[in-house]
């Protein structure tokens, strides 16, 4: 008989079973595979808030082959994700399989390595119920809101909404800078700036006027700008102050999960959801050419910044290697977690760092690729020697005013030879030519400039995700979903691109809850919470108790909200639009339904005439030349369609682009993944080329089939 191994995902299955060998069976769970049901409350407030659990019905399959696994094998052990979820389904599964409380079967695997899983096999434990518990008063906080809230919310707005204890919060935040945005008055401010060159030098430099008669300048307008401007015409600009210094400049921690979806959003484009599921990939197992299949990084989900000895050692290894002992600093560096964080895991590294993005690049999709070379460089930069910085600041005098100027040049590139970590304000300037104290300069240019104050700007998922971490909302793997979940609800709609604004939907709900509400979107009560949630992990707070204390609160505010409210009603208001109903020729209002927005005619309900709102792409339709708009099938997957659909019939899951091909003049589109390309799809045409620098796809087909045309 062997030995079965439990885990979560069916490829981190894969890649285990090839370490561990011949006496284990490897089986994956996909998951939860026991929760509240959804069809009722299910948690028995009388009674310590037990919870009713059910086995889920879409998992009957898998309970079932896994209790016949389970009665074939010696030992069962338990390796779902080192997190609490991981924990919870861990603790889900030892009743399911009638194990031991007391029996040593949890093992958890930080990388998904030969030395990963051999250690984590090695060091097997008890489940850990403070974790458990901890997983459980979350899920059961999250219900109450739920089942609680969400009626309230569909008698008072609308029907099918719903409400999310940390969702809300993170709402609320894209709502209040909205807010502070639309309150904002801009202000007119003015600069003086001038443009100067040494007499040793041809090079132009700017410098800005800092002082009027030793006090900060302030410029209100441009009488006042060109009083000044006046006032320097023929000035002598003398270099009064020079101070020449170094400055080190150290790298950035190696990754948490909340830093890696902000860089990646940077540096990549790449949504929290996108990087997220790339990352889960790389974590679990790929196959590598002539190594088959390996764990590229450890475990994703991690607000700490420990570094295992082993991991320094091999880092400095590559280093000195790579790029010579002078990049390496005196004594390996040490990076302090936040004192909230879990330190559970390490932070996030390559597995080994010998398995560079070049070597494994060829084996890689597009995404995989991109975020693994950004997690091994900021790791390795991390582990590297200090850039050093010559600065110099110099004080430049013309009358009564004095104006400012400073630079840098690289002295020792050290880890930025690497890696840069990306900021919302790049460092900007760089050397200045040289110039010596009581040198009298040229001014080239002196100008006046016209400014504004700006507004706040507007949240993306980087700074949002920043913000929610700043202010101890949620924990490393809530981010990305409370993301999604948000948009999915129509409560923040993306806008240029990253923006993200609330809608009007959004922004009523966010009303309603601040003022019936508060502790369910307040800052500090929801930061106050996860701060609870962690002290129930660490064993030092009661889970029932913590559950007593936020019930007795929610549960009078809801009884005086719905006495507050009794025969009221909110509503949603409609964007407008400068489109014609197509039947009585009253203009267009953007509604949100439970799908979506839809476009719905203002004369309502005189007049129920609704058009679905398309958008069209770049691209046209390769059999008909019609317009090609972006659609989404029924699990929510894009898609592209003719605006002829129903004479044309053409569909395709890979994107139009504007540029035309070579060979016919249709339209090329963009196929990606692993083989990606650029190719055209007209029939008998045949043109295509790599995209992104890989390889071209064999296969890559127009969606066509019957399948395919369900689905959408």
């Amino acid at each position: 008989m062997a030995n079965l191994v439990i885990l979560e995902s069916p490829s981190k299955a894969k890649t285990v079973k090839k370490y561990l060998g011949a006496g284990y069976d490897v089986m994956a769970s996909t998951g939860h595979i026991i929760d509240l049901p959804k069809s009722k409350f299910a948690v028995d407030v009388e009674h310590d808030f037990q919870p009713q659990y059910v086995n889920m019905k879409d998992k009957s399959e898998i309970i079932k082959e896994l209790k016949k696994r389970a009665k074939e094998s010696d030992i069962i052990y338990l390796a779902t994700d080192p997190d609490r979820e991981g924990e919870a389904i861990a603790w889900h599964l030892s009743h399911l399989l009638n194990i031991d409380d007391k029996a040593k079967v949890r093992v958890t695997f930080n990388e998904i390595t030969k030395t990963g899983v051999q250690y984590g096999m090695s060091h097997p434990r008890t489940i850990d119920m403070d974790v458990v518990n901890a997983q459980q008063t979350r899920r059961i906080l999250d219900r109450i809101v739920g089942y609680k809230l969400s009626p309230f919310l569909w008698k008072k707005v609308r029907r099918g909404l719903s409400a999310g204890r940390v969702q809300s919060v993170a709402v609320r935040l894209i709502v209040d800078r909205e807010e502070e945005i639309r309150a904002f008055k801009s202000t007119e401010y003015w600069s003086v700036d001038a443009k100067l060159s040494a007499a040793s030098s041809k090079k132009v430099f700017a410098a800005k006027l800092a002082e009027i008669n030793g006090q900060k300048a302030q410029i209100d307008n441009k009488e006042q700008a060109d009083k000044i401007l006046a006032d320097l015409e023929g000035a002598d600009f003398v270099v009064t102050n020079l101070k020449k210094s170094q400055r080190k400049k150290q790298p950035a921690p190696p990754f948490t999960t909340s830093t890696l979806q902000q860089e990646a959003s940077r540096k990549l484009s790449f949504q929290a959801r996108r990087t997220m599921k790339t990352a889960q990939e790389l974590y679990e197992g790929v196959e590598v050419e002539g190594q088959g299949a390996v764990g590229l990084i450890t475990y994703m989900r991690t607000d700490s910044l420990r570094i295992s000895d082993e991991a320094k050692t091999a880092a400095a290894e590559v280093i000195k290697n790579e790029y010579g002992a002078e990049y390496l600093p005196e004594k390996p560096r040490t990076y302090k977690s936040k004192s909230n964080a879990q330190d559970a895991h390490e932070a996030i590294r390559p597995a080994n760092v010998e398995l560079t993005p070049s070597k494994v690049k060829k084996s890689l999709t597009n995404d995989q690729f991109k975020l693994y070379k950004l997690i091994w460089e900021r790791f390795m930069a991390s582990q590297m020697a200090n850039a050093v910085m010559d600065t110099v600041s110099v004080d430049i005098s013309a009358k009564n005013y004095m104006f400012k100027s400073s630079g840098y040049s690289v002295r020792f590139d050290g880890f930025t030879k690497l890696y840069e970590e990306s900021r919302d304000n790049e460092e900007q300037g760089g050397a200045l030519p040289k110039i010596e104290k009581g040198e009298k300069l040229k001014p080239v240019e002196v100008l006046g400039n016209q400014h504004f104050t700006q507004p706040p700007a507007r949240y993306n998922e980087a700074s949002l995700i920043k913000a929610l971490e700043e202010n101890g909302i949620g924990r490393p793997s809530t981010y990305a979903p409370t993301i999604s979940t948000i948009l999915d609800r129509h409560y923040v709609e993306r806008e240029n691109g990253n923006q993200l604004k609330p809608t009007p939907l959004g922004e009523v709900i966010t009303g309603l809850l601040k003022e019936k509400f508060n502790n369910i979107v307040d800052v500090k009560f929801t930061a106050k919470m996860e701060t609870s949630l962690d002290n129930i992990e660490k064993g030092t707070k009661d889970w029932v108790e913590t559950l007593r204390g936020f019930y007795k609160g929610f549960a009078k505010s809801l009884e005086k909200a719905e006495q507050d409210m009794e025969g009221k009603h909110l509503k949603v208001p409609d964007e407008p639009t400068d489109i014609k109903c197509e039947q009585c020729g009253k203009p267009m209002v953007i509604k949100i339904g439970p799908y979506g927005k839809f476009l719905g005619c203002s004369g309502f309900p005189e007049c129920k005439f609704t058009k679905k709102i398309v958008t069209e792409t770049k691209g046209l339709c390769p059999k008909c030349g019609a317009k090609m708009l972006l659609k989404k099938s029924k699990k929510g997957k894009p898609f592209y369609g003719c605006e002829n659909f129903k004479d044309c019939n053409f569909m395709t899951w890979d994107m139009p682009l504007e540029e035309k091909c070579p060979e016919c003049g249709s339209s090329l589109f963009k196929k990606t993944g692993k083989l990606g390309k650029i190719y055209c799809q007209k029939d008998g045409c045949g043109y295509e080329r790599p995209a992104d620098g890989v390889r071209p796809a064999d296969g890559a087909r127009p969606l066509d089939d019957e399948k395919d045309k369900n689905d959408s």
